[in-house]
């Protein structure tokens, strides 16, 4: 058996995950050579950033199992693999406190007209502005996974009204009063203080956030996009915040991504923009070896794999009872 890696690691994260798998070989790879090595790995674990030709891996028929060392599944769910009966695993809810640190930052910033402050610092002004509050507001998170879970407690101490929509509207944590399905999106728009997007990037969602969707939102309201930039409409973002009714957006993802320098999206005063670093994280490759090492031993005893994807065309594991999910088991894997 043969474990090709493919994610920022040192030797302790190998060690350990050698350690979890006696039974196996394992083989770090830069990034240069993943599409070559996987032709002879039977387990991955990583994330693919340089364009890989999944057919010729498929094809060959050795691989077995794909570890995300990502949420975000497009680098490696596509339509071969989608096909294909190789198990997928994802790292979805493994950054989740990362990202909420991050989401709170960029909308304490906004509401707290900080970038004006720090403006007015750099040319020594000392003049007051408007601000506006968190705290008593009502936010409503599309998306209700590992992420937006994790989002909605650390939201929790601002006293906020909290709203949710999923396709899985199941286990409501008493502290969000409402969890409906995407079906109920365009009755809660219209009275949400903060929408917030925390979904998977597929086939459903690619840009499935536009004009229509906008134009339901709360006049004055702030837009979050902490997802994937292709899930909204970019053209229909400008054209909301040009003309109503969102008073202004934060977000660590665009479409496209990078944002090219002459982008109007730069220009917007009242627009917070970050390269997409609210996963970065001290101690992520520890994060990924620990839940990698907890999969590799399920998966040689025969348990259910975390954060299993048993709908690859979805790309993100289900809320069904059934697959354990990273966020609610992490606390109890050593």
């Amino acid at each position: 058996m043969r474990i090709v890696l493919c994610f920022p690691n040192e030797e302790r994260q190998r060690r350990r995950i050698a350690e979890a798998a006696p039974w196996a070989e394992v083989v770090d790879v830069p990034q240069e050579r993943i599409a070559e090595e996987l032709l002879n790995a039977d387990i991955f674990c990583g994330h693919a950033k340089v364009p890989v030709d999944w057919e010729p891996v498929v094809r060959r028929g050795r691989l077995r199992w794909i570890q995300s060392s990502a949420a975000g599944m497009d680098h490696c769910l596509v339509p071969p693999v989608i096909a294909s009966d190789i198990v997928v695993t994802s790292a979805s809810g493994l950054l989740a406190d990362q990202v909420s640190e991050h989401t709170t930052a960029l909308v304490t910033a906004w509401l707290r007209s900080l970038p004006l402050f720090l403006a007015a610092q750099a040319k020594h002004e000392f003049i007051r502005r408007p601000t506006r509050d968190l705290h008593h507001s009502t936010i409503l998170i599309v998306g209700f996974g590992g992420v937006g879970r994790r989002l909605a407690q650390v939201l929790r101490v601002f006293k906020t009204r909290l709203w949710a929509v999923d396709l899985f509207p199941v286990d409501r944590p008493e502290y969000v009063e409402r969890l409906l399905p995407p079906t109920e999106l365009p009755s809660l728009l219209p009275d949400a203080d903060l929408v917030i997007l925390a979904l998977p990037l597929n086939s459903a969602t690619r840009h499935a956030f536009g004009a229509a969707q906008f134009a339901r939102m709360k006049p004055g309201s702030l837009f979050v996009n902490m997802a994937r930039g292709a899930i909204v409409v970019t053209d229909d973002l400008i054209t909301a915040l040009r003309h109503g009714p969102i008073a202004g957006a934060v977000m660590d993802v665009t479409d496209p991504e990078p944002l090219p320098a002459d982008h109007p999206l730069w220009d917007f005063p009242n627009v917070i923009i970050t390269p997409h670093v609210g996963g970065q994280c001290a101690g992520r490759a520890d994060d990924v070896a620990r839940l990698f090492c907890e999969n590799l031993r399920r998966w040689h005893e025969g348990r259910p794999l975390i954060n299993l994807i048993s709908d690859k065309q979805a790309g993100f594991p289900f809320r069904d009872g059934k697959t354990p999910l990273w966020i609610d088991v992490c606390d109890s894997i050593a």
